[in-house]
């Protein structure tokens, strides 16, 4: 029986989904119809942790735990029965959640798997997919998965159960086995790794199995296309959970790093021997507080370059492990975009691309009841020449309303740069349902910010509104910002103001049934910038006529983008290379074919070509993935832009080359490097990383950096790093 209160019932909304196709008439017929309660798995207890991790769940334990007898598929075909059986068993210590699985194969020489490396993008390959809702909010969770070479990738939920955000780390082990069966895990997760309520028993539990050569997912609950793995709304139960011992919760984390190098072309050589310490306290199951002292970052791999043809500054993701940390609780609105972040933490420790070192920071994240909270305060050092010292923070706290709802207020202090009077602060509400119609997802969001700083002048107000239906057939939103001349937010990203921006959005995603056709994608994505007045800006309307996935995971798509630029003043493109102010409109074209990932040799290729501003642009991009063994991986892409205008021509390339060699699970090897001819230099990332321990971690970093002069290419920069990190927990 449904609980009070878990519809909404909107006849209006009804009638207009019908009305526009995008519900029939008898699925809105299951509005009043009773829900199904969701499936459930009890975990066995443990006395004391006496299991072996060797991916086979061959201890007495396993075998006489409670199981997940096997998923349903989901796709191709929703509803049936999957190719192969996947059994689950849940145990539970004080101290530990263990979860075994048996995923049963019928050709187990067709498994996909090509990697060990943490991380990995293991959803190219065969995986199992864990996800925990530790708080049974229906909003948040945790993914953790294995492939069947043994490379683990865990993530945090965000964006209300729409995604995920894997460059968060957590302390986990895990084992796969191979055989005649198929493939097997056995994943061990403290429970200090990560929060939970303490008054519940029983968790939200979901199970994905992805067989990679077949294109086909299976899962335990929430078994409709409509629905996403995160949406923890939809996940099962796992039951019979003990009481769990966290002894004192404390965790110190001491690091070492030391090294040299040359920081820039012709200076002296310089070395650094710093330690640094973390430290986390537990206060209770779901509340942390963290320390950090002197930070480094120095095995953070570096950005991978990106060419930029527009007036505005490019998007670089957080990768900082201090920062990635709880950091689902800063997600602000409903807009998953960049047009509008309000706390955007590479603006802590890092200014025009050179690091900022954080003397110390503060943090504490956790749930109470149903209010969510996180704050952060760190205090930056000076750097001579470039910024001085400064104390910046933010505040959190979302509140869960109805069943899957919420809203929440933000604030943040502090300039990067010491500007006085810096402050921002906003407020959000989202409105969330995955039983519209009794089973569609449907989501309205709307949300406002002003900021302020002494150098701040205008209007420094911004506001928006998004409205998404995103289900598996249609999935439709219309998005409104706005931001006033004045705001820019110093912890915040904000690469356009003055502006309003609106994105209506369509996708309509039928599986005609066509052999070899696995399935069509027509999509319709609009964007219009208008400035305050109302005039127009710029605007983009990317269709795509021809968007077909084939059964055999291949891709082939065509595009047409009309796009337009209404420019103010001069836009240097290139060196040398000036757009005048004017309106400009053209139209663009875009052929892609995209080769399925369970291949050894993989990749795509994409030709753009078309008229650009008041003259031609062509765009090549490919990428190519090859991979011989789980042990070695090779990744080439490449981007040549050739732009022909009446104010002159220019070329932009950019090159990066990858090797990863995974020796095991725990000892990876990489190296990065990369080439464009704007900045005319070459870089090499060299990392290693060998976890020793569970709790224990060796960084090798090597840098170097040598640039083309005019008249000789020499030496930029170059730099190695040590570091050592153990974590000790009591």
């Amino acid at each position: 029986m449904a609980r009070p209160g878990c519809r909404l019932v909107l006849p209006g909304i009804g009638v207009l989904l019908v009305a526009s196709g995008l519900l029939s008439p008898a699925t809105l017929a299951t509005l009043n119809a009773q829900e199904q309660p969701p499936p459930s798995v009890r975990a066995r207890s443990l006395v004391e942790d006496s299991i072996r991790l060797d991916g086979l769940l061959d201890e007495p334990e396993w075998l006489t735990a409670d199981s997940i007898p096997d998923l349903v598929m989901i796709d191709p075909t929703e509803g049936a029965p999957p190719t192969g059986r996947t059994a689950v068993r849940v145990l539970a210590s004080s101290r530990h959640l263990l979860v075994g699985v048996i995923a049963y194969d019928p050709d187990p020489a067709g498994i996909v798997s090509f990697s060990k490396q943490r991380d990995a993008d293991i959803f190219l390959e065969d995986y199992i997919l864990l996800v925990l809702d530790t708080f049974r909010d229906g909003r948040s969770g945790y993914v953790f998965g294995l492939n069947p070479s043994g490379a683990r990738y865990d993530a945090l939920i965000i964006d209300r159960g729409e995604g995920q955000r894997p460059t968060w780390d957590a302390v986990w082990e895990a084992a796969t086995a191979r055989g005649p069966w198929g493939w097997s895990l056995e994943i061990r997760i403290p429970l200090s790794s990560i929060a939970f309520a303490n008054h519940l028993d029983s968790w939200g539990l979901n199970i994905e199995r992805r067989i990679q050569r077949l294109q086909e997912t299976s899962r335990w609950s929430g078994t409709r296309r409509d629905y996403e793995i995160t949406q923890t709304s939809r996940a099962g139960l796992l039951t019979g959970l003990p009481t769990f011992d966290l002894g004192l919760g404390l965790t110190v984390r001491p690091a070492l790093a030391g090294g040299g190098g040359v920081p820039e072309h012709e200076a002296d050589p310089e070395y650094r021997l710093e330690p640094s310490l973390d430290v986390a306290q537990r206060i209770g199951p779901n509340v942390g507080a963290f320390l950090t002292v002197n930070t480094d970052f120095a095995e953070t791999e570096v950005d991978v370059r990106q060419t930029n043809l527009t007036r505005f500054p490019l998007f670089f993701p957080e990768k900082r492990d201090f920062f990635l940390a709880g950091s689902d609780i800063y997600q602000f609105g409903l807009e998953r975009g960049t047009d509008v972040l309000p706390f955007f933490s590479r603006r802590i420790g890092l200014v025009e691309g050179q690091e900022v070192p954080i003397d110390v920071g503060l943090k504490s994240n956790g749930r109470v009841g149903n209010t969510n909270f996180g704050a952060l305060a760190v205090r930056t050092r000076a750097v001579e020449d470039l910024v001085p010292s400064a104390s910046m923070g933010v505040v959190r706290v979302l509140q869960n309303v109805l069943e899957e709802s919420s809203a929440g207020v933000i604030a943040t202090f502090g300039d990067p740069l010491g500007r006085g009077g810096s402050w921002l602060a906003g407020a959000d509400f989202t409105y969330q349902t995955s039983r519209l119609a009794g089973d569609k997802n449907f989501l309205v969001g709307v949300w406002g910010l002003v900021t302020d700083r002494e150098d701040l002048n205008g209007d420094r107000v911004a506001a928006g509104i998004k409205i998404d239906y995103p289900n598996d057939l249609w999935d439709v939103a219309l998005i409104y910002k706005r931001m006033g001349e004045g705001f820019d937010p110093s912890l915040g990203f904000v690469p356009r103001m003055d502006v309003q921006i609106i994105q209506p959005r369509a996708q309509f995603r039928p599986r005609p049934g066509w052999k070899p056709l696995r399935k069509m994608n027509f999509q319709l994505f609009t964007r219009l910038v208008l400035d305050l007045d109302g005039s127009w800006e710029s605007y983009q309307v990317f269709t795509a006529p021809f968007n077909w996935d084939w059964e055999t995971g291949d891709k082939t798509e065509f595009n047409l983008i009309p796009e337009g630029e209404r420019l103010e003043e001069p836009f240097e493109i290139a060196e040398g290379v000036v757009i005048l102010p004017g309106s400009y409109e053209w139209l663009r074209y875009r052929a892609l074919v995209e080769f399925a990932s369970w291949r050894k040799v993989s990749g795509a290729i994409a030709w753009w070509f078309g008229s650009f501003y008041d003259g031609s642009l062509d765009e090549i991009e490919a990428v190519v993935a090859w991979k011989p063994s789980a042990t070695v991986n090779f990744e080439l892409s490449a981007e040549h832009r050739v732009g022909r205008l009446p104010a002159g021509d220019f070329t932009k390339d950019l090159f990066v080359g990858r090797v990863q060699l995974h020796f095991t699970t725990d000892l990876n090897a990489s190296l990065l490097a990369q080439y464009d001819n704007e900045s005319r230099s070459v870089g090499f990332n060299n990392r290693i990383r060998w976890t020793f321990d569970p709790y224990g971690d060796l960084f090798v970093v090597y840098n170097h950096n040598i640039q083309d002069f005019g008249d000789r290419w020499d030496l930029e920069s170059n730099g190695l790093t040590i570091k050592v990190q153990r974590a000790f927990r009591f």
